[in-house]
C-alpha cells in the first residue's frame, strides 16, 4: 500500500512539472512573439532611414564582389580589395540578398538595414544580460534608445549607408554574448576564438574590438586572481584558455588571408598605419574625436543653426550623457567588477579610442566609422550598470519622456524621401545612348555598374606621372583586359562634396589622344573614342 501511495505522489509530482512546463512555454509564446515584432518592424524602419542617403561606390564594390561570389568566382580570382574585405561579414549577407533580389541599387539598403538592426539587437541584448522583469526593460531601453536613431544624413553615412566597420562589431558582440551567457566549459573558448578569427578575416579592426581586448581583460583577471588573491594557476583556466583563443584568431585570419591569396584569390590593400608624428595635432585629433563620438550618438550639433531638427539632435545628448556614465563606471570599478563582458567592452572602447586619437584618421567627423563599435559597446554598458541605478533614482520617467522625443525624430526621419543612388543620371545617359564600358574615377564607377545592372559599366582608372593606369582597388583584374573587355568612353566629373570626381581630362587627352565624340550632360562630361581604350591603359 506504502509503494501505491508512493508511485502516485511521484506521477503527482511529475505531472505538475510537465503541467508547469507546459505553463512555462506559453507563457514565453507571447515574448518571444513581440522580439521578432520589434526586430521585423525596427529593420523596417531602418530600412527606411538607409535609404534618405543615396548609396556609393563604397558599398556598390562589396555588392558587385558578392554577386561576383554567386557565379562561381568564391574566392574572387583578380580582385584587388580595400584593406578591409568584409570578406565573412557584410560579402555572405549581400549574397544572401542578391540571391533573392538580384543586383540592384536597392540591396545597399537592405544590407545596411540589417546590419544596424543586428547591432541594435545584440547590445540590447547585452545590455539586459541576466536581469529580468522592470530591470530588464529599463536596461534595454535605455541601450536601444542611445542607438536608435542615426544623425540624419553624417550619421547615416557613417553607420547605415555602406558596409563599414559598425557591422564587424556583429559577430564580435556575438562573441561577447555567447561570453555572458555561456557556461564556463571548454568549448566557449573554442566557438569564440572561431567567430574572432572569422571576423579578423574581414576587418583587421577586430584586432583593437576583439581580440586584443579579451586577451588584455583575462590576463589581467588571471593576474590579479594568482598575484593577489592568491588563488591557484590552474583555477583560472578559463581566463587562459581565452587568452589562447584570441591569439590563435589573430594568427588564424592571417593565415586564412595569406592560402586564399596563395589560392589565386583576392589581394587586400595593406596600407601602413599612420600615426600622428608631432604632438601638435593631438588637440585637433581630440576636437575631431569628440565631434565623431556625439555624431555616434545623434548629437552633433557643431554647425547647425537653431531649429526644430536641432532642438532633436540637443536631446540626444541625453543618450550621449548615459553611454559616457556607464562608461565611466565600468572603468572605474574594473578590478572590482568581475563581470567579463563588462570589462572587455570598456577595455574595447578605451583601446579603440587610443589608437584612433594617435592615428592621422581623425580629419574629417566621418571619420567616426573607425570608431563605429563604441556606440554600440557604450550603449550596452549604459543599460547594464545604469538600468537599477535609474530605477532607484525615479528617473525612469523622464527618460521616457527623451525617449518619446527619439521617437518623434525617428518618425521625421522615416518620412523623408528616398534618394537614388549617386550619379544615377549618368548611368542612364549612359544606358540610353548605349554606351556600355568606359573609365572614369573611383566614384563614378562600381556605383554605375551596380545602379545600372551590369548595363553600363565604368571602371576605375588613376593617374601615374602623365598618364592614366589601370586601378588596383576594389577591382578585378579582368576588367582591364582589352582581350576580354572594350571600353569606349571616359567620364570627366568634378565631383561634389565629400566625393572628389575625375577631371583629368589633360591626362586622358595623353593617353588616349582626342576623342570622337563629346557628350554634356548635366555635370557630367562624356569622351568617346571609335576604339578601345584599354590596350592603350597602362
Amino acid at each position: 500500500m506504502a509503494y501505491s501511495l508512493g508511485e502516485q505522489s511521484k506521477k503527482a509530482s511529475s505531472g505538475h512539472s510537465r503541467s508547469d512546463h507546459q505553463v512555462g512555454v506559453v507563457r514565453r509564446i507571447p515574448v518571444a512573439g513581440a522580439w521578432v515584432l520589434g526586430v521585423v518592424l525596427t529593420f523596417l524602419i531602418y530600412l527606411r532611414v538607409a535609404g534618405t542617403f543615396p548609396a556609393d561606390s563604397d558599398a556598390a564594390s562589396n555588392a558587385l564582389q558578392a554577386w561576383d561570389m554567386l557565379h562561381g568566382n568564391v574566392l574572387l580570382h583578380g580582385w584587388s580589395l580595400s584593406d578591409v574585405s568584409f570578406y565573412t561579414t557584410e560579402l555572405p549577407q549581400y549574397m544572401l540578398i542578391e540571391l533573392v533580389r538580384g543586383l540592384n541599387q536597392g540591396d545597399v539598403h537592405v544590407v545596411a538595414a540589417m546590419t544596424y538592426t543586428l547591432v541594435v539587437l545584440l547590445a540590447v541584448l547585452l545590455a539586459k544580460g541576466s536581469s529580468t522583469g522592470r530591470e530588464a526593460l529599463v536596461r534595454a531601453g535605455v541601450a536601444a534608445g542611445i542607438m536608435l536613431v542615426p544623425q540624419f544624413a553624417t550619421g547615416v553615412n557613417v553607420l547605415m549607408s555602406s558596409p563599414d566597420h559598425i557591422g564587424t562589431t556583429v559577430p564580435v558582440m556575438v562573441v561577447w554574448l555567447i561570453l555572458d551567457r555561456g557556461p564556463r566549459r571548454w568549448y566557449i573558448p573554442v566557438i569564440a576564438g572561431a567567430l574572432l578569427a572569422w571576423a579578423g578575416v574581414a576587418d583587421p579592426l577586430v584586432l583593437y574590438i576583439g581580440t586584443l581586448p579579451l586577451a588584455l581583460v583575462c590576463a589581467i583577471r588571471a593576474y590579479h586572481a594568482v598575484a593577489v588573491e592568491r588563488q591557484p594557476l590552474a583555477s583560472q583556466w578559463y581566463d587562459l584558455a581565452l587568452i589562447a583563443a584570441a591569439l590563435l584568431a589573430v594568427i588564424a585570419a592571417a593565415l586564412a588571408l595569406h592560402l586564399i591569396h596563395a589560392a589565386g584569390g583576392f589581394a587586400v590593400t595593406h596600407s601602413p598605419n599612420h600615426f600622428v608624428q608631432s604632438g601638435s595635432l593631438l588637440p585637433r585629433n581630440v576636437a575631431f574625436t569628440v565631434e565623431a563620438l556625439l555624431l555616434l550618438g545623434g548629437a552633433d550639433f557643431v554647425g547647425l543653426q537653431l531649429s526644430a531638427s536641432t532642438l532633436t539632435t540637443l536631446l540626444h545628448l541625453v543618450g550621449v550623457f548615459l553611454a559616457a556614465w556607464g562608461t565611466w563606471l565600468a572603468a572605474r570599478h574594473f578590478l572590482r567588477n568581475r563581470d567579463l563582458v563588462e570589462q572587455v567592452l570598456v577595455t574595447a572602447i578605451l583601446i579603440n579610442l587610443a589608437a584612433y586619437l594617435i592615428s592621422t584618421k581623425p580629419h574629417v567627423v566621418t571619420g567616426a566609422r573607425e570608431i563605429a563599435a563604441v556606440l554600440p559597446y557604450s550603449a550596452a554598458l549604459a543599460g547594464r550598470l545604469l538600468g537599477a541605478r535609474l530605477i532607484s533614482a525615479k528617473l525612469v520617467p523622464i527618460l521616457a519622456v527623451v525617449g518619446i522625443g527619439y521617437l518623434f525624430g525617428l518618425v521625421h526621419d522615416v518620412s523623408r524621401p528616398q534618394v537614388p543612388a549617386q550619379n544615377q543620371r549618368l548611368e542612364a545617359f549612359l544606358v540610353a545612348h548605349h554606351l556600355h564600358t568606359g573609365l572614369s574615377g573611383y566614384w563614378e564607377s562600381n556605383i554605375v555598374t551596380l545602379t545600372s545592372g551590369d548595363r553600363a559599366q565604368v571602371r576605375m582608372v588613376q593617374s601615374v606621372g602623365g598618364r592614366l593606369a589601370a586601378a588596383r582597388y576594389e577591382s578585378k583584374a579582368s576588367w582591364y583586359d582589352p582581350a576580354r573587355a572594350n571600353a569606349n568612353f571616359v567620364v570627366i566629373f568634378h565631383g561634389i562634396r565629400g566625393f572628389p570626381g575625375f577631371s583629368r581630362a589633360q591626362k586622358v587627352e595623353a593617353t588616349f589622344g582626342p576623342p570622337a565624340r563629346t557628350y554634356q550632360a548635366g555635370p557630367y562630361t562624356v569622351l568617346v573614342w571609335n576604339r578601345n581604350l584599354l590596350r592603350d591603359l597602362g
